[in-house]
């Protein structure tokens, strides 16, 4: 039997309700819900093309930037729906953060990096209160023992890994409830994605935490929820543990045993 609806035991932080995706007539999203709590990291996995990363977009309606692009369907973040005209996108966005596949830090200085969301977002009266944020957004991400010293330095010049850990530093500056990642780690080596992986397991129940993956073995370590899509389907969402090796799907089965992927 298909599962297409997803609920937690706790209270939901965000929840979609029979989202359906268009790109002009083409359908890429078929149906979806889910509810996503502050207590477990969702991981969405799936073949290249099954709509993880599209569903993910509607999350924070960075499928506005595409015009041939539609949603239907109900998507709230505390009750509230997103996609209401009285919705600000802006605050939306700074609400449910997106730290994307390459790392994308702005060419400015590390502080700037950081420093750039609350600025704009007018959350520091004050250069020293600025500065604690820009600090403890380093702290959380991991980073501040390696770029305290010269936060002056461009942000384009750390290593890949180093950069990853600042776009997240720059999402969590804002005060987020959500940070999506649409996969975080596929561009960085082994020792910077283990460093990725630890900094997740240290911001959950923080905040709300989705990430897309196509590493399977990555989503068995750092997610305790897991939604498997294919073909615009959510088909199964459970327990990462119960996914990985009591999957109720045949197609869920057969993806985790690698017989298509």
């Amino acid at each position: 039997m298909l599962d297409n609806t997803a609920t937690t035991s706790t209270k939901s932080k965000m929840s979609a309700r029979d989202v359906k995706v268009f790109y002009g007539e083409k359908q890429a999203i078929k149906g979806v819900s889910i509810d996503i709590d502050m207590d477990n990291v969702v991981a969405f996995i799936g073949p290249s093309g099954c709509g993880k990363s599209t569903f993910l977009r509607t999350l924070n309606r960075m499928n506005d930037t595409i015009p041939i692009a539609r949603v239907e369907g109900d998507i709230t973040l505390d009750g509230e729906n997103i996609y209401s005209s009285s919705m600000d996108v802006v605050q939306l966005r700074a609400r449910v953060g997106m730290v994307f596949q390459k790392p994308n830090p702005f060419p400015k200085s590390i502080y700037d990096n950081v420093a750039y969301g609350p600025r704009i977002h007018g959350l520091a009266p004050n250069k020293a209160e600025l500065d604690q944020i820009v600090e403890n957004s380093l702290v959380r991400a991991g980073l501040w023992n390696e770029v305290k010293d010269r936060l002056q330095d461009s942000g384009t010049a750390l290593s890949g890994g180093q950069q990853q850990r600042l776009c997240i530093a720059r999402a969590i500056a804002v005060d987020p409830e959500v940070i999506l990642m649409d996969e975080p780690c596929s561009a960085l080596d082994p020792i910077a994605t283990a460093k990725i992986e630890e900094l997740i397991h240290e911001l959950r129940g923080r905040y709300a935490i989705v990430i897309v993956t196509h590493n399977m073995q990555q989503a068995a370590r750092v997610s305790q929820k897991t939604a498997f899509f294919h073909l615009g389907t959510m088909v199964e969402y459970g327990d990462t543990s119960d996914i990985f090796t009591n999957p109720r799907e045949e197609r869920t089965r057969d993806y985790i045993t690698g017989r298509y992927g």
